[in-house]
């Protein structure tokens, strides 16, 4: 049984990460969204619900077993080391998650997995190569404050300061995608599309 090769992709918030992901979506690649996948993982796995009830309290979640956000946003999101503590939880049950999702994708020469955190959380190691997409912080701030008009510059800004700056996830990353409209996207993917279906 040959896995497919295991590509991580991952671009700062605004760098048009899920767009890149749609092209290849297209190409027919599978696409494993780690962000989305945590988020119902934190309600559906019994082993994180009884680390964060048991971290974070009963209250973590409403009588109907449903993640109740605002309070553990409350105690969470303005905490650095209770938003480690929680990510300490929930990283190790996504790659438990990833896993057994790779294992039904034999047949496929590659699959993707799309994570804001991939260099952040280490995750990136247990890949084969990355990807990372990039654009300058002011056309991210731009993309951001146009597509979700409940966030304000300064939200933006703070969330872009919690992620590793674009020059270190630069040294990280095997393949760049530039999406700051000095080139066009699509060469780009599909020159990364071929090359990985040439790898294995």
């Amino acid at each position: 049984m040959k896995l497919p090769l295991q590509i991580g992709i991952t671009g700062g918030i605004g760098s048009g990460k899920s767009l890149v992901c749609k092209i290849f979506n297209v190409l027919g690649v599978p696409t494993y969204d780690a962000d989305s996948r945590a988020k119902n993982l934190m309600t559906t796995d019994g082993i994180l619900v009884n680390q964060i009830k048991k971290e974070f309290g009963s209250l973590s979640y409403t009588s109907e077993g449903v993640l109740n956000r605002e309070y553990l946003s409350a105690s969470v999101f303005s905490k650095p080391d209770k938003l480690e503590k929680l990510n300490s939880f929930v990283h190790p049950r996504v790659a438990v998650d990833f896993k057994q999702w790779v294992e039904k994708q034999v047949g496929n020469k590659y699959v993707l997995k799309e994570a804001a955190l991939l260099f952040e959380s280490g995750s990136y190691r247990t890949l084969d190569k990355v990807i990372l997409v990039t654009a300058p912080e002011a056309m991210r701030i731009k993309r951001v404050l146009a597509r979700d008009k409940h966030r304000t510059q300064a939200d933006v800004e703070n969330i872009i300061s919690n992620q590793l700056s674009e020059e270190q996830k630069e040294m990280k990353a095997d393949y760049i995608i530039r999406n700051d409209e000095s080139e066009l996207i699509l060469p780009q993917v599909l020159e990364l599309h071929e090359r990985f279906n040439s790898l294995n």
